[in-house]
């Protein structure tokens, strides 16, 4: 992947910035989700700008101020398509865990309700769908979470975007405010041997935010209608 240099970055940004497009973040509450709501204000990439989820969130200060909130039932999902129309592109950060919702609440949320967001943001006009995976999905590997994810990236594919950004993160490192003991111990050992190999084992939320932020103002690659970041494409794209 050739990355723009920061002055390249800018002058896309600034072209991106003129078409007054508008979004949609799906999963906004989430880690990735909140950074990224909040790169894409700073950057003030959008004319408009909606979340949707199953509540709306408590977002104080003038910062937020224009931002829209559209409440949703995913398991009713198709009686709330009004809310993924009129978007150009739309972000993807939604996501569980299997110890949260169990193995089925997992599929459904991590696959099925990724999958219907998809088909409504293409009915209601999103041209650039951007959605984060992980690193190793494969709908054909031997390990549950790393299927489903991979089963979640196949669907959106098949939805025939003109174009899909799909983003493998590795273990990602954040200050989560739910306490997940395991999970804490395992983003500190990361985020130490971080400095040895910082590309292959971890990336920062925010890294992975800012990466998605730059991927939407760069130009499509009319024979690739589907692009893959692996995490190395992620730390080179997020760094600035």
């Amino acid at each position: 992947m050739v990355v723009p240099k920061p002055e390249e970055l800018k002058k896309l940004r600034e072209s991106f910035q003129a078409k007054k497009q508008a979004c949609f973040i799906l999963g906004a509450s989430g880690e990735t989700g909140k950074e990224l709501l909040a790169e894409v204000l700073r950057q003030q990439l959008f004319s408009k700008v909606t979340l949707i989820g199953r509540r709306k969130l408590d977002l104080e200060g003038p910062f937020y101020s224009d931002v829209k909130q559209e409440v949703v039932d995913f398991e009713k999902l198709d009686e709330f398509a009004a809310a993924f129309q009129g978007h150009d592109v739309g972000f993807c950060c939604l996501g569980t865990t299997k110890g949260k919702a169990g193995a089925a609440g997992f599929v459904r949320v991590d696959r099925d309700y990724i999958q219907h967001s998809a088909e409504l943001a293409k009915a209601g006009g999103c041209h650039h769908f951007i959605l984060q995976s992980t690193k190793g999905a494969d709908p054909s590997s031997s390990f549950f979470y790393l299927q489903v994810k991979g089963e979640a990236e196949s669907r959106v594919k098949a939805v025939g975007f003109d174009r899909c950004s799909i983003f493998r993160p590795a273990v990602l490192l954040c200050d989560r405010q739910e306490s997940r003991p395991a999970e804490w111990v395992t983003r500190k050992f990361l985020g130490a041997i971080a400095y040895i190999s910082p590309t292959f084992y971890s990336v920062p939320t925010v890294t992975v935010a800012r990466a998605m932020a730059n991927n939407v103002v760069m130009p499509a690659n009319d024979n690739q209608k589907v692009e893959v970041l692996e995490n190395a494409d992620i730390h080179a794209l997020g760094k600035h």
